[in-house]
């Protein structure tokens, strides 16, 4: 008998990953609040519920891909009670470790098995099957879900203990996020120092400073012909998905008491940059807005050039 795996919450990350299990053989009851997600999913052959409740009442496994942790947390109070005993409970969603690991002990209180598995790779990586899940949770439980995250993912990573996979997450997204200032204010300089955007990615890219942010995501155009740079900064990783992230990097330093300048003023850049109307574009067009924010190159004897 194929496992029967509930889905909720079946948007741009959520309703591929879910058509993924069903081209893997799982049956797939889902249930989205809108009806456009839904629609989608019938065409990917996901059997559709009538509610988040019917949608778990048969399943072995239930994954959540929701927008933030008072969602995860409130749907858990609907069908917690409503699954049956021992189901294993996937939440794939990036949110505060807190509530992480308030989720999971929700579950395991009302008698059933939990891991987060957040996700790194966007909707492309949702669409292939290649995303990366950093996955906490206890070892047994973790070894349930891989199966599962195997089908949806290329890489998974047991980071420990519940919320781990949060923590990991966010972790890694704080170092995007500065990255991708860091290299965004080293091309803004090399304008001004009459540096060609060529020349410094030649350079970079194969000295001290490459990273992911530089040779993958490139923020100018040109250099990475895959990067959203060349699409007008078309979306790839939301700015506001890293406004998101790194709100809750900042929430995370600053309940623990890390010393993390700049991971609190990337926090606070992004949000500057979301709030002023750009969180549809891609996080690398933050460029963009250290280049408006530049002021005229200064000529070193007092004379502007």
């Amino acid at each position: 008998m194929s496992t029967t795996v509930g889905f909720l919450g079946l948007g741009h990350m959520g309703g591929p990953m879910a058509a993924n299990l069903v081209k893997a053989g799982y049956s797939v009851v889902g249930f989205d609040l809108a009806p456009a997600a839904l629609e989608q999913a019938v065409k990917d052959g996901v059997t559709v519920a009538d509610s988040a409740i019917d949608a778990v009442r048969e399943a072995q496994v239930v994954i959540t891909m929701l927008p933030s942790g008072k969602h995860v947390l409130g749907l858990y109070q609907e069908i917690l009670p409503a699954a049956k005993p021992g189901t294993l409970f996937i939440d794939s969603s990036t949110i505060d470790v807190a509530d992480a690991r308030a989720a999971h002990d929700e579950a395991v209180k009302a008698g059933h098995r939990s891991v987060d598995a957040p996700v790194s790779g966007g909707v492309v990586g949702a669409t292939a099957g290649t995303l990366a899940f950093m996955v906490g949770g206890a070892e047994d439980d973790f070894e349930s879900a891989r199966p599962l995250l195997e089908v949806m993912g290329k890489k998974v990573v047991h980071c420990g203990d519940p919320g781990n996979g949060q923590a990991a997450k966010i972790c890694n997204n704080m170092i995007l996020g500065v990255s991708m200032i860091a290299i965004s204010e080293a091309f803004v300089l090399g304008e001004k120092l009459g540096l060609s955007n060529q020349a410094l990615f030649d350079v970079a890219s194969n000295a001290s400073g490459q990273c992911w942010a530089l040779t993958t995501n490139c923020p100018v155009p040109g250099p990475v012909p895959a990067s959203p740079a060349n699409r007008d900064y078309q979306p790839g990783f939301a700015a506001a998905l890293m406004d998101k992230d790194l709100g809750l990097a900042a929430n995370a330093l600053q309940t623990n008491g890390v010393e993390a300048e700049l991971g609190l003023r990337a926090a606070e850049l992004y949000s500057r940059f979301h709030n002023s109307g750009h969180g549809g574009e891609d996080f690398s067009a933050i460029i963009r807005d250290i280049r408006e924010r530049s002021t005229a190159q200064t000529d070193p004897t007092g004379g502007d050039q």
